[in-house]
């Protein structure tokens, strides 16, 4: 991914997200793209979409706990 894709990233945070400071974005604009809400300019992970979605299905199905 290229520094101009990733300047035009569209972040999104959960809805379940709470001031708590525990909390991801998602880019939607490059799927695969997640941020550390607290440190907007900070390192950046790239997933390819298929892990992205294995992580989240996981997540979804309680494969890693209460989150």
């Amino acid at each position: 991914m290229t520094n101009t894709q990733q300047d035009q990233a569209r972040w999104v945070k959960s809805t379940y997200s709470s001031d708590g400071g525990e909390c991801v974005e998602l880019d939607m604009a490059h799927y695969g793209l997640v941020r550390d809400s607290k440190d907007p300019h900070g390192p950046r992970l790239h997933f390819t979409p298929e892990a992205l979605t294995a992580f989240l299905t996981a997540t979804a199905n309680g494969a890693f706990g209460r989150i």
